[in-house]
């Protein structure tokens, strides 16, 4: 099977869609928002045009034509210099503020069939060698569908409605905060606007959880919060700031860690490759948790385990707790905290489950977002780095490894959470930067990992750092950057 470069083939495919809108409504804009659904989720923007399953059978016919011609992508320029210095074309002031306010950006601008735009991955050198792709409508906007793994073939269609209304939530919130992309905010930056537009992110993710708390205060049969996200999503420090919020509203949370739960090393299962598999569900007691959960909800006294890592078993003794009986609620964080199978014994009405991951709406320009998978990992990078010395290389190594776990083991179930708790602040990649940077630049050329090395370090360039002193200590963002008020390192 051909190895698919999944960027090169978006940045086409996008060329190519943008081409097809030029030609056929030369008035309208796009906008590219969020990946959503197995595809690419962005608007057509004109007055007051609703568009139908009937106008995007209209696109992709005139999409194929682009295609099948075969037409050539030329770079008119990959110079920063050349491009600041060069007329930006109209209605694009997205790029003129991201390209004043900073001094380097890794963009380009393209010219296919006389449709001019910019982008910061290479595309193909011809419009034919695009096999797969579609276009629908979905909610108020559209699904630009493109290959991911096999560039013959398309992933199946999803409908994930919660995860849509997370992200429309968000961008709901850039419209609030006057940030529409990542120049705006180092507008903001630049005229010393910033701390304002931290302290209303950061009341922003207050007010989603005190309403979080609420549902659960209103419903006195729920008895078991399970909290899971991917890596670097910042569960540790929500399931922090929920525990305080539910006792400021008279509930009482009692914290149980699954680490705990481990089966004891030598029990370990193996993977695909025969590695130990430690973020498999066999991995835990689950029966011992579930007959847990099952006491502590009936008012015993319940011995819980606690798990040596060093030794790789449990303690013979472990710790004795009691659920309280006015308003007593058991919160659980781990990654399969939204599979049923993990709390089997425990009815559905009285269990409560929080999805919560690092969305990120905020876009550098709009034709070009960015990665939710990539802030997670420039987080994670960041904490590593300086909670337990781990080379930025170290880090990239992992990441794919990381990846493959989350897509078994978290996102299949996230549409079963009752809630979804965006953790991603708009601010955040400006914070991030410096320190990422210092680690970025240390990875060699020789690595295998330099190329997404670079690939991250041009991201970072279209921001302008934020002083991290300016961020509140309860933050989620200090759980990655450090002197968080929960924990510190």
């Amino acid at each position: 099977m051909e190895i698919l470069n999944y960027r090169t083939y978006l940045t086409t495919l996008k060329l190519v869609f943008l081409k097809a809108i030029s030609d056929l409504y030369p008035e309208h804009e796009v906008v590219f928002l969020n990946s959503l659904n197995n595809g690419l989720y962005g608007k057509i923007i004109y007055n007051n045009h609703v568009f139908r399953e009937a106008d995007y059978d209209k696109i992709k016919t005139q999409m194929k034509q682009i295609i099948d011609a075969n037409l050539p992508i030329q770079i008119v320029s990959s110079n920063y210099e050349a491009i600041k210095l060069s007329p930006i074309e109209e209605n694009r002031e997205d790029i003129q503020e991201l390209i004043n306010t900073t001094l380097w950006t890794g963009i380009m601008k393209m010219e296919l069939d006389g449709y001019v735009d910019y982008f910061y991955h290479l595309p193909y050198d011809r419009t034919g060698k695009l096999n797969a792709y579609d276009v629908y409508p979905y909610s108020s906007g559209f699904i630009l569908k493109y290959p991911i793994t096999d560039p013959n073939t398309l992933e199946q269609k999803i409908d994930t409605p919660k995860m849509a209304a997370i992200f429309e939530e968000s961008d709901h919130w850039l419209r609030l905060m006057d940030v529409p992309n990542a120049g705006s905010i180092n507008r903001k930056v630049l005229n010393h606007e910033i701390r304002s537009l931290i302290r209303i992110n950061e009341a922003l993710h207050n007010k989603n959880l005190a309403k979080i708390s609420e549902q659960i205060v209103k419903n006195d049969k729920i008895k078991v919060i399970t909290i899971a996200g991917p890596s670097s999503s910042g569960k540790t420090t929500f399931a922090n700031r929920l525990f305080i919020q539910l006792k400021a509203d008279e509930v009482n949370p009692l914290v149980i860690s699954l680490d705990n739960y481990y089966i004891g090393r030598k029990n370990i299962p193996l993977n695909e490759e025969g590695e130990k598999d430690y973020e498999a569900l066999e991995a835990l007691d689950i029966r011992l948790l579930n007959q847990n959960l099952v006491d502590l909800i009936d008012g015993k006294e319940v011995e819980l385990p606690i798990y040596n890592f060093i030794t790789g078993e449990r303690e013979e003794k472990g710790k004795i707790v009691r659920l309280s009986n006015k308003h007593g609620v058991i919160i659980i964080e781990g990654i399969h905290g939204l599979n049923e199978a993990m709390t089997k014994y425990i009815p559905k009405e009285q269990k409560f489950k929080i999805y919560i991951s690092c969305l990120t709406q905020l876009n550098l320009d709009k034709h070009n977002r960015i990665a939710t998978s990539d802030v997670r990992e420039i987080r994670r990078m960041v904490r590593d780095s300086l909670s337990r010395n781990t080379a930025a290389e170290e880090t990239l190594a992992m990441w794919s490894s990381v990846r493959k776990g989350e897509e078994k083991h978290i996102f299949p179930f996230q549409e079963e959470a009752d809630v979804i708790f965006n953790s991603n602040l708009v601010y955040e990649m400006g914070v991030l930067k410096n320190a990422a940077m210092r680690e970025l630049v240390k990875v060699p050329t020789t690595s295998p990992y330099y190329a997404d090395a670079r690939r991250l370090i041009g991201l970072l360039a279209c921001f302008l750092p934020i002083e991290t002193d300016d961020v509140p200590d309860d933050s989620i963002l200090k759980e990655f950057i450090g002197k968080s008020f929960f924990y510190n390192y």
